[in-house]
């Protein structure tokens, strides 16, 4: 037998996932193919075992349509974010569905063996807290620099000292003896966004944390560029910038104006008791006039920054992820800097806003990444 056509099988797993189909009937009304080629791909997912037929629906006119539903007891799926001060891992079901989530601190400078032993142990106790007993299917993982994907190496990363050149995915295939699936954070989240948001037509995603990353979705995939290196928009030179030295050697980046590194190292500079992006939110959230200003104007150099890619792309949205997308003050000054810096006609009807997927975006990615790859068949 042929195999379905790969875009039909995950279109088909992603409508049965959300509930917007239920049977066959569903799916051709949908997916606006043929009969014969529904009947087709949900043959071989039932063969497969990645799905199931459960009872009947009710009719509407002819013989009642069969239930269909994705199996979720095959197993689950483990997936973690790094960033510079966190880790955040999560678990997910065969659905790509986040089921559970948890954060706690790493010092990416450490190095990729002393993270995938913390990152390993967070794997084994959010198992055993959430699902205890099932098996483990694939793993992914985000991290917070260029990543050669799909083979799942870092290609000089400049904040990550011992990391370049490693190779993740075949780390955490040797340690989990499973599918690993890599991907740099930025891309990852806007996965999870553009998920979340069902339908927003091309998006850029900027992820806004410790440092800036970026991302376009074009007609609902994402656009990697010829190595897959796309998005590394934290390095892009901007004015007003002070010539400040950046992490990847270069003066006038944007991440030394814009990132919650350097507005950490700024207002520390100014004798501020602040040392990270942490403490940056907890003072601009107090309303401190100092760091309100400097956050202000850090979301302005971001929206210059964006400008240029507004102009010449014409997304439908551009979507503010990380850290700092949770302050208005910042997501306000992108919007207003993009209104200003952008033909009319580009942002009349441009939506403008933060990540409604927030801290989880990377991991929701993560899920649906690893749904696309993972054998999910039943051992």
């Amino acid at each position: 037998m042929s195999e379905p056509p790969a875009n039909v099988r995950e279109q088909t797993l992603s409508l049965l996932a959300s509930g917007k189909a239920a049977s066959r009937a569903d799916l051709v009304e949908l997916l606006e193919v043929a009969p014969s080629t529904v009947s087709s791909v949900v043959r071989r997912l039932l063969e497969e075992g990645t799905i199931l037929e459960e009872g009947v629906g009710a009719s509407t006119g002819g013989r009642r349509p069969k239930i269909l539903r994705l199996r979720e007891d095959g197993g689950v799926f483990v997936v973690a974010e790094l960033g510079a001060r966190h880790a955040r891992v999560g678990l997910c079901s065969p659905s790509g569905a986040l089921q559970a989530a948890e954060e706690f601190a790493v010092d990416i400078g450490a190095g990729p063996k002393a993270i995938f032993d913390a990152v390993t142990a967070a794997f084994d106790g959010i198992r055993t807290a959430h699902a205890p007993g099932r098996r483990l299917l694939a793993v992914g993982m985000a991290l917070p620099g260029p990543v050669d994907f799909p083979h799942g190496r870092l290609i000089g990363p400049a904040r990550m000292p011992g990391w370049s050149g490693y190779d993740v995915q075949r780390d955490l295939r040797d340690r989990f003896q499973v599918t690993a699936v890599v991907d740099n954070d930025a891309k990852a989240a806007a996965i999870g966004e553009y998920v979340t948001r069902a339908e927003t037509g091309d998006m850029i995603y900027v992820k806004a944390g410790s440092g800036i990353g970026g991302c376009l979705v074009s007609g609902a995939q994402i656009y990697r560029g010829g190595r897959g290196l796309s998005g590394d928009v934290t390095h892009v030179r901007v004015a007003d910038s002070g010539e400040r030295e950046c992490s990847c050697g270069s003066r006038g980046c944007l991440e030394t104006v814009a990132s919650g590194a350097a507005l950490a190292r700024e207002l520390a500079g100014r004798g501020l008791p602040v040392t990270s992006l942490r403490d940056v939110i907890a003072a601009t959230v107090n309303a401190d006039p100092a760091v309100v200003t400097l956050v202000r104007q850090a979301g302005r150099h971001l929206g210059v920054a964006l400008s240029g890619l507004v102009n010449f792309l014409n997304p439908d949205s551009v979507v503010i992820g990380g850290a700092l997308s949770s302050l208005d003050v910042y997501v306000a000054a992108v919007k207003g800097m993009l209104y200003e810096r952008c033909l009319p006609p580009l942002t009349q009807s441009l939506s403008i806003e933060a990540s409604i997927a927030g801290p989880d975006a990377a991991l929701i990615g993560l899920g649906r990444l690893l749904r696309e790859t993972a054998d999910v068949r039943p051992s």
